[in-house]
Order: C-alpha cells, then structure tokens, then sequence
C-alpha cells in the first residue's frame, strides 16, 4: 500500500451564483489528498495519514476518501477545525489564502503519528503540511522512523508564504530528501530551494547528491524532465488540455508517476536506486495523461483509470 502523509482540506472555489455575483463552493483537497484520491482512482491500493475534524467538513474528506477507495485506519481525528483554502483563478492558475491556525492537520505532533503495518511498502510526503509548525515536523520524524524499506517519494510543493523560519524549513527538507528515492519539484520550487545562479541542470544535480535516485522538475506547460543519479535525463511534453483550472494537476501528475511505477513492479527502494530512462519515461507519460484530464476540470477531480 502507498501511504500519502500530509494535508487535506477545503478548497473554496470561485463560482457564478444565480444572482451573477462570484461565491465560494467547497471541494474536497490539499495536496497529498489530491495524489491518494488519485491513486485509489486509478486503482492502486492507497491509504491516507492527516489529521482530520471531526466538523462537518472532516466528515466530508473521509467520505470523500472511503468513496475512492483509500483506506483511512491511519487518520488522526480531533474536534480541532478543517483547513480552509479559498482559491483565487487567474486565467485558469490558481492561486490560495489558507485559513489554518489551530486546525486538526497542522497541531500534529510527533506522538501523534501511528504505527505503521508492514502493508504499507511505500511513503508520500509534500504540500503545506511540511511547512506549518508543529505539525511540520510530526511528518519527517514520521519518515525518520519509517523509510527503512520503503520507497519514499517527496513533492515539497512550496507554498513561501507559509514559511516562518526558512532555515529550519530548509533543514527539514534536507532530512527528508536525505531519505526520499523520488523528489518532484516544479521550476519555481528548484529555484526557491537553490536561489544560486545556476543552470536547471546544475541545480537538479544538487538536489540529486542530498540523497534521491530521480529528481523530476516540471515546467507547467512545457512538461517535465525526469534526471537520473546514472546523469541520464528524459523529458515528456504536457499533454494539451482545455483547462478549466489547474487545481491539483500537479498532485494527480504525481499519482500517475506513482501508479505507473507501481504497475511496472518499480516502487521499492531497490528498482529505484537503478531505474530504467525507459521506465521513468513510462511514468512521467502516465503522470502527464492524468493530469491533462484534471486540469480539464473544476477542482481537484482526478480521473478514474476506466477514464484513462
């Protein structure tokens, strides 16, 4: 079973009322919950760790999860409040202001975490869970106890204005890339991580000598490049969409990459450590074809694999 460890919440989006005016309609999201709907859409056995509200939105996010088959015994209910993210599109880009003090997902502490059982053979960690305190830091001492043999794929997905202390944000993404086999980053995030001025290349390089087997960079419309610790690259195009919006193309991108790699028997620590240009080519391809039919519609809504 793939384990997605991080944030899931409300995503307010903008929407025409009948009176004309712009309201907010609530879709189930955040990031890693975006990739587990994914994965359990396109059938690959996925379970879910976040803290979740007992409110009437956590109810909604857990139902939403057992209605694509994503196993939910590793949920951390509280009556603490479920995040709220009220989306602003521009173009079809969105972007977000988060309301999420005191909320169920970010007051995790390291204590908190469950023990993990042995069917749980891979880890998926990323979005704001990684950025806000205290619950920030429950995830790498998570992976810190967990990624012996287990294959482990990180997406920081980095959102900089949840970050209050750069340096320890900095720190604990080292730690956890330490430990990943997978890094995704998109351009933006490269270039945040390494401000230097460096090639995209060079900067991938780096990333790749703190530890991961494959470091992918995606490009937004110019698709994504999948770089090899062999010096082997590949590079798929994004596949053209009509884009209602992007919400979550990115985390179902990633689920893609994960299915894929989990059809083809690749997902454990070993095959990742001497992955195929082939292979990696496969599962960028599946990544970008689930993708295009997300951003071809409101939200996050990941496609079913009949869809595909």
């Amino acid at each position: 079973m793939i384990l997605c460890c991080g944030e899931a919440l409300i995503d307010m989006i903008p929407t025409a009322t009948v009176t004309g005016t712009e309201g907010f309609v609530p879709h189930l999201g955040g990031a890693v919950f975006n990739t587990a709907i994914a994965l359990g859409r396109l059938g690959v056995q996925t379970g879910m760790l976040s803290g979740i509200s007992t409110d009437m939105f956590g109810r909604q996010l857990v139902e939403g999860l057992k209605a694509s088959h994503v196993d939910t015994s590793n949920l951390i209910m509280s009556d603490r409040p479920t995040t709220l993210a009220f989306v602003r599109l521009v173009g079809g880009h969105a972007t977000y202001d988060f309301y999420d003090e005191n909320s169920a997902g970010r007051m995790l502490l390291p204590e908190d975490m469950p023990a993990l059982s042995d069917e749980v053979s891979a880890l998926y960690f990323g979005g704001i869970s990684l950025a806000c305190e205290p619950g920030a830091e429950a995830y790498p001492s998570l992976l810190e106890r967990n990624a012996q043999g287990r294959a482990v794929m990180l997406d920081p997905n980095i959102r900089p204005g949840f970050i209050r202390d750069i340096a320890r944000y900095r720190e604990r993404l080292d730690r956890m890339m330490a430990l990943s086999n997978i890094v995704k980053v998109s351009d933006e995030d490269l270039n945040w991580l390494i401000p230097e001025p460096l090639s995209l290349r060079e900067k991938t390089e780096n990333l790749l000598a703190k530890g991961p087997s494959v470091v992918i960079l995606t490009r937004g419309g110019e698709g994504a490049t999948g770089y090899l610790t062999s010096g082997e690259e590949v590079q798929v195009s994004a596949l053209k969409a009509e884009i209602v919006d992007t919400v979550g193309a990115g985390d179902t991108f990633n689920a893609g990459i994960l299915a894929k790699l989990s059809e083809l028997g690749q997902l454990h620590k070993s095959a990742l450590a001497d992955l195929s240009a082939d292979v990696l080519t496969k599962a960028l391809e599946h990544g970008a074809r689930v993708a295009a039919i997300t951003v071809s519609r409101a939200g996050a809504n990941p496609p079913w694999s009949e869809e595909l």
